[in-house]
């Protein structure tokens, strides 16, 4: 079936997950430390984030996580702060993250709006950061829907925000493609009904994500390639 809507992932997808994420974590670790470097080292390790070398493994909760899950990851080093507390403290840093585009974003996702299709954001950020980066990207406007994990449908890899999604643009699933750099998105986009495209400007390999995508492209501008071979 024809693509009429596109929901992409945020970091990752539409903006480089390593500039943006490796600064908020050093950032957040200093600031909730007091600025006591081998304690945020230690503490780092919790998420997979190595302070010293400004790196995240592999399997970090960052990665794909909410920043629920990360609080809670997080939350026996700070038991001075209630859980709502330390979500805000990751949700503050996370709006003042630099961000990187993956692909100049304006022309790109004018683009897919001059072929016709109706264009989201689903990301495990929340949702106030989310449009925080969007709008700093004088982009936010080109989107039809914009849901984190707190906006009420859920958080990848469940299809909640995608089928959403699908709602409010008036699209059947079938006719909608899934955009992330990581499995949960995949998994999401598969569960959902819908195609699947996973990119390589996060974190995740091509061999990772292929299982569960349509196609592994470089970075979201290969897209409107891609979908001309489906003409």
């Amino acid at each position: 079936m024809n693509i009429e809507a596109i929901v992409f992932d945020k970091d990752g997808t539409l903006f480089d997950f390593a500039a943006t994420w490796e600064a908020w974590a050093e950032a957040f670790l200093l600031r909730a430390t007091g600025q006591d470097r081998a304690r945020a080292q230690v503490i780092g390790a919790q998420i997979g984030f190595d302070l010293a070398t400004r790196c995240f493994a592999p399997d970090s909760v960052v990665i794909a996580g909410t920043p629920a899950e990360v609080a809670e990851a997080l939350g026996g080093h700070f038991p001075e702060l209630s859980r709502p507390a330390l979500i805000d403290m990751l949700n503050e840093e996370a709006e003042r993250a630099p961000q990187v585009e993956a692909v100049p974003l304006a022309p790109f996702l004018d683009g897919l709006r001059a072929r016709g299709l109706r264009l989201g954001v689903a990301t495990n950020d929340a949702e106030a950061p989310a449009r925080a980066h969007l709008g700093a990207a004088k982009v936010l406007d080109r989107f039809d829907f914009v849901a984190g994990f707190d906006s009420g449908y859920g958080a990848k890899p469940e299809p909640g925000p995608l089928l959403a999604f699908c709602a409010a643009v008036d699209v059947d699933p079938a006719c909608a493609l899934m955009v992330g750099d990581s499995t949960h998105d995949l998994h999401a986009g598969r569960a959902a009904g819908m195609s699947t495209l996973g990119v390589l400007t996060g974190m995740a390999g091509a061999d990772e994500l292929a299982p569960q995508a349509d196609a592994v492209l470089p970075d979201i501008g290969h897209i409107p390639a891609w979908l001309a071979t489906r003409g």
